[in-house]
């Protein structure tokens, strides 16, 4: 574990803000990125809704462990956890917030790609959590290195890129 000052922490966000390409930089409309030690309820919540789409076995495993079990058979019935899984939406279940200790950051918006009329809205956030970085990093370099990925991360979902798309950059 490697602890920071929160002006150690935002000077490395400021960092990394300044290693991005300043074409990307100067495309970011209506975001504000900001510092936190820890995520709230409401953050892990938005990262459970926004984390990739479970599969069947996935999805089995945790009814069993969180609602008491799946239906017959370990199969999925609407009937099972009311709000954890739509269908007709294809989105996935929500993880239990347990699962979101270690979340580095957050994009909390509407992603470049989805807007239509955006006039007058709040501006987007993205949170990079202080706390998970310290815990996941055993040097100073490691923790440096990691907030760069995390803030590449996040402003890669402020332009519309999914989780596999992140991946495959090298930023997951």
């Amino acid at each position: 574990m490697y602890a920071m000052t929160e002006e150690e922490f935002e000077r490395a966000i400021d960092e990394a803000l300044r290693s991005i390409p300043a074409e990307f930089l100067e495309a970011l409309e209506n975001v504000v990125i900001v510092a936190q030690d820890e995520p709230d309820a409401y953050q892990l919540e938005r990262a459970a809704e926004n984390d990739a789409e479970w599969s069947e076995e996935e999805l089995a495993a945790w009814l069993d462990e969180t609602q008491g079990g799946a239906a017959e058979g370990g199969e999925w019935d609407e009937t099972d956890g009311e709000d954890a899984f739509d269908e007709d939406e294809g989105e996935g279940t929500p993880m239990p917030e347990d699962d979101y200790d270690d979340l580095l950051g957050l994009y909390d918006g509407i992603p470049l790609t989805e807007r239509d009329e955006y006039d007058f809205c709040p501006p987007d956030v993205i949170t990079v959590f202080k706390g998970p970085h310290e815990r996941l990093c055993e040097t100073r370099e490691e923790m440096v290195e990691e907030i760069r990925k995390t803030v590449v991360h996040e402003i890669g979902h402020y332009f519309g890129m999914d989780e596999d798309d992140i991946q495959r950059m090298g930023y997951a």
